[in-house]
């Protein structure tokens, strides 16, 4: 998917009316009947476009009473803006150690959260620390390969009985990319950055 999925951001995003809906979704949410009046369409317009914003993972909705709002995902739109810059360079930042992390950290932080046997104790609360343990946890998954969930459920219960958490976190942290039920490992590019 990787180069894919960086190529649909670029589609989504390459629409008059989207990029006026990221606009003035940034100054805060609205439901589609304001978005509708403000940019002069019809609600089915704006419905059709929030679709293929909803799809890029650029906007989340929260319902309250009989109303759903809309809501710009500032990070999701960030990282994959950010994505194409990064591309071939292998995910290093400017220290060149992969994910920003120093090794003796990421030494200590495996020692405290992972058993001798290579079992996960439990996830770190700490988003770094949760970057460093997830990072570890794909590492034995191959680039490029589609998994079907089963085979991802069965691959993380070798490490933790909690398989539905962390495909979970694998997914809202961009290490995979999931898509009718396939499930696919993201360049390091493409990887959550703190």
């Amino acid at each position: 998917m990787q180069l894919d999925r960086i190529v649909q951001f670029h589609k989504t995003v390459g629409d008059v009316t989207r990029i006026r809906i990221i606009a003035l979704l940034k100054n805060g949410p609205l439901h589609g009947q304001a978005l509708a009046g403000k940019l002069g369409v019809s609600p089915p317009t704006v419905t059709h476009h929030m679709t293929k914003l909803r799809e890029a993972d650029l906007i989340y909705e929260r319902r309250d009473k009989n109303t759903i709002y809309f809501y710009l995902n500032e990070k999701s739109l960030a990282l994959q803006a950010r994505a194409i810059l990064t591309v071939g360079d292998g995910g290093a930042d400017a220290s060149g150690d992969p994910g920003g992390e120093k090794t003796l950290d990421r030494m200590a932080v495996l020692r405290n959260f992972f058993t001798k046997d290579g079992r996960l104790k439990h996830l770190p609360a700490q988003q770094k620390k949760k970057r460093i343990v997830l990072e570890h946890l794909i590492q034995g998954l191959e680039p490029h390969r589609k998994y079907a969930e089963k085979e991802i459920n069965e691959y993380i219960l070798k490490f933790h009985e909690d398989f539905a958490t962390i495909r979970r976190e694998f997914i809202m942290h961009q290490y995979m990319y999931r898509e009718d039920g396939i499930y696919e490992l993201n360049p390091p590019e493409l990887w959550e950055k703190p």
